[in-house]
């Protein structure tokens, strides 16, 4: 039988409130996709300032030019710039956060790419029940979800760790929530680091929730490229090929020690763990 073949990706944010985040390379997707070619990655995973901020024609053509796909783009810049979340109290903030997810499913769509729901999923506040708040995250996911479909992708919904979201922190937690609430066209992003942090048995969770699994985040312990922590990450690419996993393995890392080290050494591991 075949082995499953994984496809590298590498991130670049061209976000400038993101300037202290988890992104390899940042602000000039240019230089970026240049630099992501040379070091042989498949694909460059996009966190711009919005949909607009972005010209189709020049990115196709980039990314023609090196060889290179469009793994995920990122709507993270809806909360960091505007504080937009899918489950503010405010229906007009909500209203604002659906159109700017939308926005990105179009333009992500244009290169047979999912968007990401992370940061802009939100939380519970303190004067909303739970049971509301995951009303709101689902009609939003529900209404997004059909966009995205419509459109012929999925939409990537990321659990986070417990330390920036009160929703969902477990894969399985929001792998149930997305069949409970019949939320189609969503798949799950797992990432390493955040699952680290909540997860028993990482292996065991992405065989839990394979059928859900639509993207994974390439990450250390330490946010740091893959390698550079203590992760024990043999374990979770053989879990991976047993469940048919064939997607992404996408580097959103701290770019440490420099950027140009982080893409070497997350090369390095992704070649060696997925050939060994």
């Amino acid at each position: 039988m075949a082995r499953m073949k994984f496809k590298s990706a590498i991130t670049v944010s061209l976000v400038k409130e993101a300037c202290s985040g988890p992104f390899v390379f940042q602000g000039n997707l240019k230089r970026s996709c240049a630099q992501a070619a040379k070091f042989g990655f498949d694909a460059v995973e996009i966190f711009p300032p919005s949909a607009d901020a972005l010209d189709a024609k020049k990115l196709h053509l980039l990314l023609k030019r090196h060889r290179l796909k469009v793994a995920a783009i990122g709507t993270g810049a809806g909360w960091l710039r505007h504080r937009l979340t899918l489950t503010n109290p405010d229906i007009e903030i909500r209203n604002q956060a659906r159109e700017f997810i939308a926005q990105i499913i179009a333009f992500a769509a244009g290169f047979s790419a999912p968007a990401i729901v992370g940061s802009m999923q939100g939380r519970v506040e303190a004067d909303v029940s739970r049971k509301q708040a995951e009303s709101w995250l689902a009609e939003g996911l529900i209404e997004l979800g059909k966009r995205a479909g419509s459109c012929g992708v999925s939409l990537l919904y990321e659990p986070l760790n417990r330390y920036e979201t009160n929703l969902f922190n477990r894969a399985e937690d929001a792998a149930a929530f997305l069949a409970r609430r019949k939320i189609r066209h969503v798949k799950l992003l797992c990432d390493l680091f955040h699952m680290n942090i909540e997860e028993a048995s990482i292996p065991e969770t992405l065989r839990a929730v394979a059928k859900h699994l639509g993207h994974i985040h390439f990450a250390d312990t330490n946010r740091r490229a893959m390698g550079f922590g203590h992760l024990e990450v043999k374990p979770i690419v053989e879990a991976l090929r047993d469940i048919g996993y064939d997607g992404y393995l996408s580097a959103e890392v701290l770019p440490l020690p420099n950027p140009e080290a982080a893409a070497r050494q997350t090369i390095r591991a992704f070649r060696k763990l997925t050939n060994d």
